[in-house]
């Protein structure tokens, strides 16, 4: 099971960066066209599964974003960020973890889903490929500096809309984990009180200030 940061660093594909070489111009117009789709949006939801290669166990997630609040649910926990702290709540023992939200150039969180900053990684377009009536852009992206805990992540595109079927991410390691988007809903009303945490609603739970 990964640790937060490296889920976090997952769903949201994960990237921020800083610098840029010569890079793989058709990959870049494919990144650009795929964050022009997704930042349009006021806010969005997403449900998908997720597991290691070569493992058979499938886990199931689901998200909600709106600017730089978000609700992430899955593997028995669920963080809820509503742009001023993040409340991390876990089922098996009821207790939620509260921490100032703190973003910098190197938080990689699920506001930044679909809509990374591409300076700082080498992306390169790797094939097109055919699936059933659909045709996908598989992309890769690895970064430049080095020691960090992701080595390259493989994203897989509609060719037509653009939209996200699923990535893969290693890490340093050489481990791989696949993500595959199963839903997917543009535009959805929400209110803000859903990315905050609400205590009277989990009776009993036991609440770990870390700010």
């Amino acid at each position: 099971m990964m640790n937060k940061k490296i889920f976090l660093l997952a769903i949201c594909l994960i990237i921020t960066v800083v610098g840029v070489k010569a890079q793989d111009s058709k990959a870049g117009v494919i990144i650009d066209a795929m964050q022009k789709k997704y930042k349009s949006m006021k806010a969005f939801s997403a449900s998908f599964t997720y597991g290691a290669d070569g493992s058979s166990q499938v886990l199931q997630g689901n998200i909600t974003v709106k600017g730089q609040k978000y609700r992430l649910k899955t593997g028995g926990q669920e963080i809820y960020n509503n742009g001023k702290e993040v409340s991390t709540y876990i089922k098996e023992t009821n207790e939620v973890n509260i921490s100032d939200y703190e973003p910098s150039d190197n938080d990689l969180n699920p506001s930044r889903i679909y809509s990374f900053d591409k300076k700082g990684y080498r992306y390169v377009f790797i094939q097109e490929v055919k699936e059933g009536a659909e045709s996908y852009e598989v992309i890769e992206l690895s970064p430049e500096k080095k020691g960090t805990q992701v080595s390259k992540v493989k994203i897989k595109l509609n060719k037509k809309d653009k939209s996200v079927k699923s990535w893969t991410i290693t890490d340093k390691n050489g481990k791989r984990q696949t993500f595959k988007v199963n839903n997917f809903v543009p535009n959805i009303p929400v209110d803000d009180k859903y990315f905050v945490f609400d205590k009277s609603k989990f009776p009993g739970v036991e609440v770990n200030d870390l700010r």
